[in-house]
C-alpha cells in the first residue's frame, strides 16, 4: 500500500512458478512500482494482508489452493476487499475468465504475456485504483476543515484497537469541543464561525504526528487518535494543542476573538476490564465524559478519563447513544 503521493505502487504478484515470477520482475522493470512475490497462496495471502498492494497478478492453476480461491478470499476481506486483481492463465477458456471476473477480478492477462500488452494492463489497473482510492478519500474528508470525518473516525477506531489490542500497545483518543461557540456564531456570524473552525482544522493538521489522525467529530467537536501513545503522553499533546488555540489571533470588526477548547482524554486499553471487549463507542464514551467533566470544571482545560465523575456505568450510558 502506497504511504504517500511519492512511493511507487506496490504490486503483488503471486504464482507457484519460480520462472514466471522472474519474467513478470523482468517484464516489469520499465515500469514505477514496487514488486513483491509469493509462491503460493499462504504466502500470497499473507502478502496481501500485509501490504494491502496496490495491484494483485494472480495465478489462476496453483497446487492446493487455486487463485480463484485466494481472490475469493481478498474479496471476503475488508482491508484487500478494493485491490483490483488481475488473472495470469494459459487458458483462453471463456468458461474460466467468466468465472473470474464473477470472483471480483479486473482483467486477465493470457500466458505467455507480450511484454507491452502486460504493461498496459498494468498501468490500466493501477490507474483505476488510484482513481478509486481519491474518490473514497473525498468521502472521507470534512470539506470545511480538511480533516478526516466521522465515518473515518469509526473506520479508524476499530481497526486502531484491533491492533492496539493484538499488539498490547497504547492507543489514545483526544476529544475536543470549542468553547462558546454558539456565542461566536450568533455574534459574529457563520462565516466567522466557520473560519474558526477551519483555522482551527489547520492547527490540528500541523500538531499531529505521522500515524495520528485529527477528525471533525461534528459541529465544533474534534478528536485525534494518538497511535502507540498512553495516557499521560496524550494529556501533554491536549496540552500543547489547548494553549496554541488560545494562541489563534482572529479579530473580527476590529475586536480580539480569544479561542479555547475543553479536552477530554482516554486511552484503549484503560477503559475495559481485563479480558472484556472494547468497542470503538465505548472509547469514545470515555473521552466524551472526561471532556463534559473539563466543561464542568470552568472549559479551557484538559482532563482525563478516570477523573472527576467518570463511572463505568455512564460509560455503558454514553457508548448506548
Amino acid at each position: 500500500m502506497r504511504r504517500n503521493d511519492y512511493s511507487p505502487a506496490c504490486v503483488l504478484a503471486v504464482d507457484d512458478s519460480p520462472e514466471v515470477l522472474a519474467l513478470l520482475r523482468a517484464r516489469l522493470k520499465p515500469e514505477a512500482i514496487e514488486l513483491v512475490t509469493a509462491g503460493s497462496y499462504a504466502e500470497g495471502l499473507a502478502l496481501a494482508l500485509e501490504l494491502r498492494p496496490d495491484l494483485v497478478l494472480l495465478d489462476v492453476e496453483m497446487p492446493e489452493h487455486s487463485g480463484f480461491d485466494l481472490c475469493r478470499r481478498l474479496k471476503e476481506e475488508p482491508s484487500t476487499a478494493n485491490i483490483p486483481v488481475i488473472f495470469l492463465t494459459g487458458s483462453s477458456d471463456i468458461e474460466t475468465k467468466v468465472h473470474g471476473f464473477d470472483l471480483g477480478a479486473s482483467d486477465y492477462v493470457t500466458k505467455p504475456f507480450h511484454p507491452a500488452e502486460l504493461r498496459a494492463r498494468v498501468r490500466a489497473a493501477l490507474r483505476m485504483k488510484r482513481a478509486q482510492d481519491l474518490l473514497t478519500l473525498r468521502a472521507q474528508i470534512d470539506a470545511l476543515t480538511g480533516l478526516h470525518n466521522r465515518a473515518y473516525l469509526d473506520d479508524l477506531l476499530e481497526a486502531s484497537i484491533q491492533r492496539a489490542t493484538y499488539a498490547g500497545r497504547p492507543l489514545s483518543l483526544v476529544m475536543l469541543d470549542l468553547d462558546h461557540f454558539k456565542s461566536l456564531n450568533d455574534s459574529y456570524g457563520h462565516p466567522f464561525g466557520d473560519l474558526v473552525l477551519q483555522r482551527v482544522g489547520d492547527l490540528l493538521s500541523r500538531s499531529t504526528r505521522p500515524g495520528d489522525t485529527a477528525c471533525r467529530y461534528g459541529g465544533e467537536e474534534m478528536t485525534i487518535v494518538l497511535a502507540d501513545t498512553d495516557l499521560v503522553s496524550a494529556r501533554a499533546v491536549a496540552e500543547r494543542i489547548r494553549v496554541a488555540l488560545e494562541e489563534i489571533e482572529l479579530a473580527p470588526r476590529g475586536k480580539r476573538v480569544s479561542i479555547t477548547a475543553s479536552f477530554g482524554i482516554a486511552e484503549a486499553l484503560a477503559t475495559v476490564t481485563p479480558g472484556e471487549d472494547l468497542r470503538a463507542s465505548v472509547l469514545i464514551a470515555a473521552a466524551n465524559a472526561a471532556l463534559y467533566v473539563a466543561k464542568s470544571d470552568g472549559r479551557n482545560c484538559v482532563r482525563s478519563h478516570g477523573e472527576g465523575t467518570n463511572t463505568r456505568r455512564s460509560l455503558r450510558a454514553l457508548a448506548a447513544v
